[in-house]
């Protein structure tokens, strides 16, 4: 039977995309009860910034714009470094744009020179809370200071490597930074310039370029001073850029400019319980100082702190010998060059020379005891745990965007850390000790599941 024809045009729903919808709906019911915002605002909440509302101006009837509640700033960089988000620019649109950013501002508009001044400047704040979080999550139980591992990581600096010169170099870029600014200054004064806004924002940049080589001059002589302690022979630079940066070897084997990461995580929990910055190339300096700080906010010190062999010193290990024990690779001896074939070689050898774990003339009593220690198989066993704890936070920092600092300067660049490692230990915290960011109540996780 044929079928039958079909008659007219098809009639289709299409897009209307010009017409005007009312919704009502709240910013309350764009997020799920278990979002992550929500648990980054249940941590924000109960953080003691009041220093910064201290310092906020606008105050009852006095003149000037009402300021950002900092609670929002802060939650804003915590969500977006779980996020992987690194640019404040991208920030202040994402919370524009996208629901969760919009659900923390809570209707608040931001702008991207809040949002970076707030990550750049709060190097103390970072740093107490840090201390106050470890603090927390010890005294409710949920952390084990038996054993902790301690790794260093080379970040990439915000500065290029052709921005590194020499003194003369940089005395002439300086004398030529300052002759601009004087140049600029001039210009600004006069009363027929038309667009004084832009002229003023080049007159600022010139000053913080001749800023920026006058305190690069001034990081020469100590890296002078490490050249000649590490016997090189090359004239110390410093960049022009990043004063505070260094030239360091990284983890593919090239030599970039960048900062020297440091963690001190426990091995049980994977919490980061110490954290610094620095701009030394080499680990072997960084163990005394990260144990005194454990201690400092823990009030006590690990049982164990493990390390790789870029940090055992022996006057490092000495240092801590009284607060905790070292458990780091023994490196080889060095074979002896040059020995003399004479009638002594068939003497019988010192067993010291031949085991390295056996205690050498004129070790300390701490570095004797570390050899002997690392030859033990339970030794090497503990060890193994140091890449399992510190190569895991490295990284979950790195996949977080901790790739290139996005920040100058010492000072601010540990800001932007220590934003990282509250990311970190917050996530930790939901896991371990969900009560103290209100999610659930009674013991921690580690404390229900002994009972």
């Amino acid at each position: 039977m044929a079928l039958k024809r079909r008659q007219g045009a098809p009639r289709l729903l299409q897009p209307n995309r010009s017409q005007v919808e009312l919704r009502a709906s709240d910013l309350e019911s764009l997020l799920p009860a278990d979002h992550r915002a929500r648990l980054v605002w249940g941590y924000v909440v109960h953080q003691d910034l009041s220093q910064l509302i201290l310092d906020i101006k606008a105050r009852g009837s006095n003149a000037g714009r009402a300021a950002i509640d900092p609670h929002i700033l802060f939650a804003l960089w915590l969500y977006a470094t779980l996020q992987g988000v690194g640019s404040g620019r991208e920030l202040a649109r994402l919370s524009q744009e996208h629901d969760a950013y919009r659900w923390i501002c809570g209707g608040v508009s931001v702008n991207y020179h809040a949002l970076n001044d707030f990550r750049a400047g709060n190097e103390a704040l970072m740093d107490n809370l840090l201390t106050d979080n470890v603090a927390a999550l010890a005294a409710a139980g949920a952390i084990s200071l038996t054993r902790v591992a301690q790794d260093g990581m080379r970040v990439r600096a915000d500065a290029a490597a052709a921005s590194f010169r020499r003194q003369a170099s940089l005395e002439q870029h300086l004398q030529e930074a300052r002759e601009l600014v004087q140049t600029l200054k001039a210009q600004v004064l006069d009363p027929g310039l038309v667009n004084r806004r832009a002229q003023a924002a080049q007159l600022r940049a010139a000053q913080e370029r001749e800023a920026r080589i006058q305190a690069a001059l001034k990081q020469l002589p100590e890296v002078a001073a490490v050249k000649k302690r590490n016997g090189s022979k090359t004239e110390a630079r410093s960049s022009s850029t990043d004063a505070d940066a260094r030239v360091m070897k990284m983890g593919d084997g090239g030599f970039r400019p960048a900062f020297n990461v440091q963690f001190a995580t426990t091995c049980e929990d994977q919490v980061i319980v110490g954290m610094d910055v620095v701009n030394a190339g080499s680990d072997m300096a960084q163990l005394s100082p990260m144990v005194e700080q454990v201690e400092q906010r823990l009030g006590q010190s690990p049982d164990e702190w493990l390390v790789n062999g870029g940090f055992p010193a022996h006057a490092q290990i000495d240092a801590v010998a009284d607060k905790t024990d070292v458990y780091a690779p023994v490196p080889e001896h060095k074979a002896r060059q040059g020995a003399k074939e004479d009638e002594h070689q068939d003497e019988p050898k010192d067993p010291a020379a031949q085991d390295k774990h056996q205690p050498k003339a004129g070790d300390s009593e701490a570095v004797a005891q570390w050899r002997v220690r690392m030859s033990a198989d339970q030794a090497k066993e503990i060890y193994k745990q140091r890449a399992a704890t510190a190569e895991c936070v490295n990284a979950q920092a790195r996949n977080r965007g901790l790739l290139r600092m996005p920040v100058r300067g010492l000072t601010k660049v540990r800001s932007v850390v220590g934003l990282f490692v509250l990311a970190h230990n917050l996530m930790r915290t939901a896991v371990l000790a969900p009560h103290i960011i209100g999610r659930g109540r009674g013991a921690s996780a580690k404390a229900a599941q002994a009972a």
